[in-house]
């Protein structure tokens, strides 16, 4: 059951981080328009949602030219492979 949960709550924020990245994108083309911030971002992906980040960061070109991101968010999703491939060890999930 708990697996179930786990993976549900992911696959929301995988789509969170996406459409976050969508939409970024989208006033960034835009001029005058508030944009989302990078910390936003940087904290969806922290909270199981680099996977859409990082697929929003290569489907929408964008932040692509940001070290912080070219790096933070492969960094940020394998810290969290790490973390899962623990807790499946040690019979957490």
């Amino acid at each position: 059951m708990l697996l179930y949960i786990v993976t549900a709550y992911l696959v929301v924020m995988t789509l969170v981080g996406f459409i976050l990245c969508a939409v970024d994108k989208s006033y960034a083309k835009r001029k005058g328009h508030r944009r989302i911030r990078e910390r936003t971002l940087f904290l969806t992906a922290a909270l199981g949602g680099s996977v859409g980040v990082w697929a929003g960061m290569y489907c929408f070109r964008h932040k692509t030219k940001h070290m912080s991101f070219v790096i933070g968010i492969p960094a940020i999703l394998a810290a969290q492979i790490g973390i899962i491939i623990l807790l499946v060890y040690f019979g957490i999930i």
